[in-house]
């Protein structure tokens, strides 16, 4: 998760919201990102899309069912379902997004083996959100 959170805070010296991620295959990482929505103009450039981009492409494959991704917040529909038909082993996430988390919505877009646990630094990702919109309400 640490590394999820040194992605996450690129991110917040990008002017983007700072969410973070990385796959994890085998004890490697294979695929990392971070928000790029604003960069790329792109509403879909969210931290888990984009490392599940590089981790798919790290495997030559599109099924991630042997990896972990460790996010710094609980990802969104569109992530989960993404997640779900990558076949995620486990998604590890820091804080909850109970506006716009999948949870929220639909627990089933993930795989049916896909494991989740959540909590995992809660206090060190919520607090980059935090000071992010903060600074923004400025």
């Amino acid at each position: 998760m640490w590394e999820a959170l040194k992605e996450a805070s690129a991110a917040y010296g990008e002017d983007e919201v700072p969410v973070g991620a990385v796959i994890v295959c085998n004890g490697k990482i294979i695929g990392r990102g971070h928000n790029m929505t604003e960069r790329l103009g792109d509403p879909t450039a969210h931290a888990e899309m984009i490392a599940i981009t590089a981790a798919t492409q790290s495997l030559g494959g599109k099924y991630l069912d042997k990896c972990s991704l460790y996010v710094t917040v609980e990802p969104c529909p569109m992530c989960a379902a993404a997640l779900g038909w990558a076949q995620i082993s486990e998604i590890v996430y820091g804080a909850d997004d109970p506006k716009r988390g999948f949870s929220g919505y639909s627990p089933s877009l993930l795989h049916p083996r896909t494991l989740v646990r959540k909590g995992i630094l809660t206090n060190d990702c919520s607090l980059l959100m935090s000071e992010f919109f903060r600074e923004k309400r400025k």
